[in-house]
């Protein structure tokens, strides 16, 4: 990296950016207004970075962010904003700024900002354009939904935004988050995955941010945290929709001022964590019930993904059943046994409502009843064991020895076996939270 832009109407913020980038070794050109900033562009082609405040004389940041995303899409571009303008930013970056830095700028934030987009810079120099879509993608499949898919997150390596992965149950969202990752400038740091409705509710503020020695009962050492684990890298909050209320507001906060307290603290410390999120839930659905604010599903949802189901990419099948084979015989140290062509119209025929994980499980059955070097059309038969939903019986099926004695005990199970075990979307049916759904389970013995 050698050229930087600088565009601000304040000529003490420009030669604050100007000071820090010369000791680091780059070249800087200023300017003061938009106008300015764009004969700036035209004349040098070769730019690194540019920084643009979002208020100038002559217009509004964003025009400019516009124009170099359509015109010089590899041209990194920051906004500054106001302190407090978090509203600001989130245009900033939909609008398809690589980040945002808050007034009054201070240099650890200049120094994130030039290594992450150093780091962009180093993946693009290792390929001429980032893009998902390459041949040892985990993300199998050629139908169109796959390739769009592989080809948004190649794009998404270029911000910093905060990414919302939306999708069904077993399709993939973790999967589709360590690629964002992959793709991204922070690539080089950790990739932290969470899941907000396996932890209890009472510990989760502090596995999030950490605790201080005392800070309660049982804390006789510091814990520094998972987006401490994460720094320099990307947190992946799975199932986030399953946040308790009050660390909303507390994780609210951490997006807007990217700073953390741990519990029994007293002082705020600057966290370098970009927020990937996930849920197979409705997000308005659940703004709108009230079991998710507003304001956190704004700034979780800079960038919306959607994981396509199974239903919606059938022509996948073929190479998604074959790979799946491949990596169990290969965990079971035994040759991969051939699918028979019939096998494929079989699954095709299928709802799989868990998606490629249901597919999954299915196959490792079908390897479990396989003998021989192939897997015919009877190995992927559905087991009568599992019953189908539609029969009021078949939950007790999938709960040998167990007989229900309430009507809350088949409730629940009806519920269960409607949803074929997914255990969210179960206990939204039921008006229940993910921990009181497993507090019964667990009491029944069933869990």
């Amino acid at each position: 990296m050698a050229h930087c832009l600088i565009v601000d109407d304040e000529p003490d913020i420009r030669t604050l950016v100007a000071l820090f980038m010369r000791r680091e070794g780059i070249t800087t050109l200023e300017a003061a207004d938009l106008a300015e900033a764009r004969e700036r562009l035209a004349a040098n082609e070769d730019l690194d970075l540019c920084l643009a405040d979002m208020r100038l004389p002559d217009g509004n940041g964003l025009d400019l962010v516009d124009e170099i995303r359509r015109k010089r899409p590899t041209l990194p571009v920051a906004v500054i904003t106001a302190h407090g303008q978090v509203e600001a930013a989130v245009r900033a970056l939909k609008a398809g700024a690589f980040d945002f830095i808050n007034k009054p700028i201070e240099q650890d934030t200049l120094r994130r900002l030039l290594r992450d987009a150093r780091n962009l810079q180093a993946a693009r120099s290792a390929a001429a354009e980032p893009s998902g879509d390459r041949a040892d993608s985990p993300l199998i499949g050629d139908s169109r939904a796959m390739r769009q898919l592989r080809e948004m997150i190649g794009r998404l390596g270029r911000s910093q935004a905060p990414i919302f992965v939306q999708g069904e149950s077993g399709t993939g969202k973790e999967l589709v988050a360590r690629e964002i990752h992959h793709h991204s400038s922070r690539a080089p740091g950790p990739f932290v995955p969470v899941n907000c409705g396996a932890i209890p509710g009472e510990l989760i503020e502090s596995e999030l941010f950490g605790h201080n020695k005392g800070a309660f009962t049982g804390a006789t050492h510091d814990k520094p945290g998972l987006f401490r684990a994460a720094e320099g890298g990307t947190l992946f909050l799975d199932e986030v929709a399953e946040l308790p209320l009050t660390l909303q507001v507390s994780l609210l906060r951490v997006l807007q001022e990217r700073r953390i307290r741990p519990v029994g603290g007293t002082e705020e410390k600057p966290v370098d964590v970009r927020i990937v999120s996930a849920s197979h839930q409705d997000l308005n659905r659940a703004v709108a019930e009230g079991r998710f604010r507003q304001d956190l599903f704004f700034r979780l949802n800079v960038i919306g993904l959607r994981v396509p189901p199974l239903r919606e990419r059938l022509d996948d099948l073929p190479a998604l059943a074959t790979a799946i084979v491949a990596r169990l015989a290969e965990r079971d140290d035994r040759p991969a046994p051939a699918i028979e062509p019939a096998v494929f119209h079989t699954l095709a025929g299928q709802p799989f409502p868990g998606n490629v994980r249901e597919l999954e499980n299915l196959l490792e059955r079908a390897m479990a009843l396989t003998d021989g070097d192939r897997i015919g059309v009877e190995a992927v038969a559905p087991d009568p064991m599992m019953g189908t939903p539609e029969d009021e019986g078949s939950a007790l099926g999938a709960c040998p020895g167990f007989l229900p004695e309430t009507d809350e005990q088949r409730d629940v199970l009806s519920a269960l076996q409607q949803t074929r075990w997914n255990r969210s979307e179960a206990a939204r049916r039921l008006g229940l939270t993910l921990r009181q759904l497993r507090y019964r389970l667990q009491k029944w013995g069933l869990d």
